[in-house]
């Protein structure tokens, strides 16, 4: 494929995770546990920050395990800060940690975190038919309904803005540009 979303940086990394990840639909539990709490991460930074760094994150957080994060103490949480392969940012940390206790408190109740998460758009994707770049918005009530739960449930930096950028990187809403290839391609991607 040679044309990309127009958002799409030179960096190969990036053309790499927008052909190969961004926007195809997510059901796995972990996995969507785990993009959530990257997404957080990148508040105030862009993307390609975290991407750079995603290998750090599941090294150091435990592939994203919840029951191992939800055991991190506070000895752990200070040798995180001072590693330069994430974002040393305390509450960004604690963040992650908070996350995995609250996606096992869904769990204790019998939750499907996938179930959960994909009831903001019916279980299905919405795809979107945007021209360019400036039509695709930052939120929509789904991110915004997305986020109220989520903070209900005891989740930290998921707000509306992370939670839609969440809902593109997961699938939940088709957000490649119309003449992108992976438009379509993402469109019949479902797991």
């Amino acid at each position: 494929m040679e044309r990309h979303c127009a958002w799409i940086m030179t960096d190969p990394d990036y053309i790499a995770y927008h052909d190969q990840h961004w926007g195809r639909p997510e059901y796995d539990d972990r996995k969507l546990f785990a993009m959530l709490c990257l997404e957080g991460q990148q508040a105030g930074l862009s993307w390609l920050t975290i991407l750079k760094r995603m290998p750090d994150y599941h090294l150091l957080f435990a592939d994203f395990d919840p029951v191992a994060l939800a055991a991190f103490d506070d000895e752990q949480v200070e040798a995180l800060l001072t590693d330069p392969r994430i974002i040393r940012n305390r509450l960004k940390v604690q963040a992650i940690i908070q996350n995995a206790r609250a996606y096992l408190a869904l769990q204790q109740q019998d939750i499907s975190f996938a179930q959960w998460i994909w009831q903001f758009v019916d279980g299905q994707p919405i795809i979107n038919r945007w021209q360019q770049r400036s039509d695709v918005p930052t939120s929509t009530p789904q991110a915004e309904a997305m986020s109220k739960a989520l903070k209900k449930a005891g989740f930290k930096f998921v707000g509306p803005t992370i939670c839609y950028a969440y809902m593109q990187a997961v699938g939940m809403v088709n957000d490649h540009l119309i003449d992108c290839p992976w438009h379509s391609l993402c469109k019949h991607s479902l797991s």
